[in-house]
C-alpha cells in the first residue's frame, strides 16, 4: 500500500514508509539525539498527573497498528509547539505479536525507553495480559476529563480496561472486497461464500488474524453470522471453527498482514478478500485496488467495529509520563481527531462525537469523495454494532484459530 500524508508531503510507498519511521528520530524543539533525557528521571507516580519535566525529554513512539498514518502530523505538530518539553520524538514500527516482547525487554532490564505505543485491540490486549501497560483510568484520570462522555462509543474504551486511551474509532467489518470481472454472482450468506470459494480455490483470502484488522474482524463477526451461542466466548464458536476449517481447504495461505492480501487481490492473484470498511475504501484511493472494485456484506452481518489505543508502558520516568499523558490529551481535540478522517484508511477514523468530515482538511474530503460508498455510512446507521472482544477472549481465539484453523499456513 501507499501512503498520503494529510498534509500533502507526497506519496511514497507504505513499504518505504514503514521503514523509514523504524529507522530514525524525527528531530524537533531543541538539541539532536543524544543521551536520553528524563526530565531528572523521576520515578513515575502510580496515581495523580505528574509535573512537566523541568527539561526537553525525547519521546520513543511505537506503532503496531498503522495508527501513524493517523496521529503522526498531529504528534509532530504537538512536539513543535512543545519544544519547552519535547526535545525530539522518535518513531518506531512492528507486529502487534512483538509489541510485547519489545517492552518486557526493557522493563526486564529496567530501562524502559517506549514512552508510548499506538496499538489495536491485538496490542492492546496481549499487553494487558502481560501486565505491561500503566493503569491509566482512573490512576490518571483527570488528565482526560469527561473522557467517555465525550465518546462516540464508551463501550470501545471500557476494552482497554483502564489501560489505554481511544483515540481512533471505526473500520467497520466484516466487509468482503472483490473484482466483479471475477465474481459474476456474489456470495450472500456465509454458505453462499464457502461455495464460492470450494468452486475458486485459491480466489478467498484474509489475513492472520493476530496481524490483521480485516481478519480479526472476519473472525469476531462470523459468530454472529453463524449464529454461534455466545459470540463473546471463542470457546463456544463450534459453528465459527467448523465453517473456518471447511474454509481452510480453499484458502491457499494466510500472509501475516492485511497489506499482502489487498497487493494480490489489486494484482489479480486472488479474486476476493475480507476486508473492512477503511480497507476497502483507502487501497482503492491509493491505486492499490482497483476504484472500480466492488464490496459485499453477508447476511445476518453484526458490524464489529475497531479501534486504536495509546498506551503507556509501566517503567518510565516522571517526566515523560506527563507528557505522554498530555499528548495523548492532544489527540482527543476536535480539530487533531478531525486529521483521523485521513485518506479513509481508518474510515470514519474520529473517536469522539461533533468531530464531521466538513472538519478534516480539503484533501482528506476529496479523497474519501473519490472512493466513498454510501452503503457504509448506511449499514453503521442500520446494522448492529459490538466491540471487539475483551482481552482475554481475544488472546484465546487467537490461540484456537492458530491450532485448530491456518497457523501451519502462515507466511511473511
Amino acid at each position: 500500500m501507499q501512503e498520503r500524508s494529510s498534509r500533502g508531503r507526497g506519496l511514497i510507498s507504505r513499504r518505504q514508509f514503514l521503514v523509514g519511521a523504524g529507522a530514525g528520530a524525527v528531530l524537533l524543539g531543541t538539541g539532536a539525539c543524544g543521551p536520553q533525557q528524563q526530565g531528572g528521571s523521576q520515578p513515575a507516580p502510580t496515581e495523580g498527573v505528574p509535573e512537566m519535566p523541568d527539561r526537553p525529554v525525547n519521546l520513543s513512539i511505537i506503532d503496531v497498528a498503522g495508527n501513524l498514518q493517523l496521529t503522526r502530523n498531529a504528534i509532530e505538530d504537538y512536539a513543535s509547539n512543545r519544544s519547552d518539553v519535547v526535545q525530539n520524538v522518535n518513531f518506531t514500527t512492528a507486529t502487534a505479536p512483538e509489541l510485547t516482547s519489545k517492552i518486557q525487554a526493557q522493563q526486564d532490564a529496567e530501562q524502559v525507553d517506549i514512552a508510548l505505543a499506538l496499538t489495536g485491540v491485538d496490542g492492546l490486549s496481549a499487553g494487558i495480559e502481560q501486565g505491561i501497560w500503566l493503569s491509566l483510568i482512573p490512576n490518571f484520570e483527570e488528565a482526560f476529563p469527561d473522557l467517555e462522555q465525550n465518546y462516540l462509543n464508551p463501550e470501545a474504551q471500557e476494552l482497554a480496561q483502564g489501560q489505554g486511551i481511544l483515540i481512533c474509532y471505526g473500520n467497520f467489518g466484516p466487509t468482503f472486497t472483490y473484482d466483479p470481472g471475477k465474481v459474476s454472482t456474489p456470495p450472500r450468506n456465509a454458505d453462499e461464500l464457502l461455495e464460492y470459494a470450494g468452486e475458486n480455490p485459491g480466489q478467498f483470502m484474509y489475513a492472520r488474524p493476530a496481524n490483521s484488522g480485516p481478519g480479526r474482524i472476519l473472525l469476531m463477526g462470523l459468530p454472529y453470522i453463524l449464529g454461534d451461542s455466545d459470540p463473546k466466548n471463542p470457546d463456544t464458536w463450534d459453528n465459527t471453527w467448523s465453517y473456518l476449517e471447511q474454509l481452510d481447504q480453499y484458502v491457499e495461505y494466510y500472509p501475516s498482514g492485511t497489506t499482502a492480501t489487498m497487493e494480490e487481490l489489486g494484482e489479480g492473484s486472488r479474486a476476493m478478500l475480507a476486508s473492512s470498511m477503511g480497507w476497502d475504501m483507502n487501497p482503492r484511493y491509493l491505486g492499490t485496488v482497483p476504484a472500480d472494485f466492488e464490496v459485499l456484506t453477508l447476511e445476518n452481518t453484526t458490524l464489529i467495529s475497531d479501534g486504536h489505543y495509546a498506551t503507556i508502558p509501566a517503567g518510565i520516568d516522571a517526566g515523560r509520563l506527563a507528557v505522554a499523558l498530555d499528548l495523548i490529551s492532544y489527540l482527543l481535540q476536535a480539530d487533531q481527531q478531525a486529521l483521523t478522517y485521513d485518506n479513509a484508511y481508518f474510515y470514519p477514523g474520529p473517536a469522539v462525537r461533533g468531530v464531521t468530515l466538513d472538519m478534516a482538511p480539503e484533501e482528506s474530503q476529496e479523497a474519501i469523495a473519490s472512493v466513498e460508498r454510501p452503503q457504509f455510512d448506511q449499514l453503521i446507521d442500520t446494522l448492529p454494532v459490538e466491540t471487539q472482544l475483551d482481552a482475554t477472549a481475544l488472546v484465546r481465539a487467537f490461540e484456537i484459530w492458530d491450532e485448530r484453523v491456518g497457523g501451519s499456513k502462515v507466511e511473511g
